[in-house]
C-alpha cells in the first residue's frame, strides 16, 4: 500500500546514504526500520512502570535510614547515573 511522508533535508540525507551503503533503495530502507523499531515501542508501551525500573532498584534492604525523606532524591542520581 503506498505511502507518502514528508523528510526534512537532514533525514532524506541520513536515509540516501544509508541506502547506498546497503546498496538498496529508499522504500527498502524505511520498511526494515519500521519491522525493525515497531515491535520495540510496542514491547516497550506494554510494560509496567515498575518493569521499567526494577534494575535500578536494589533487592533487599538498602541499609539506609533515609529512603522515606530522600528517595527522589536518590532515583534521580540513580537514573542519571545509568543514562549517561
Amino acid at each position: 500500500m503506498p505511502r507518502s511522508v514528508r523528510l526534512d533535508k537532514k533525514t532524506e540525507s541520513l536515509l540516501k546514504q544509508t541506502a547506498s551503503m546497503l546498496k538498496t533503495s529508499k522504500a527498502e530502507v524505511i520498511k526494515k526500520s519500521l519491522v525493525n523499531a515497531c515491535p520495540r515501542v510496542l514491547t516497550e508501551r506494554r510494560r509496567r512502570p515498575y518493569e521499567l525500573i526494577k534494575d535500578l532498584l536494589d533487592k533487599g534492604g538498602s541499609g539506609r535510614g533515609d529512603l522515606s525523606f530522600r528517595s527522589e532524591e536518590i532515583l534521580r542520581r540513580r537514573f542519571k547515573k545509568n543514562h549517561s
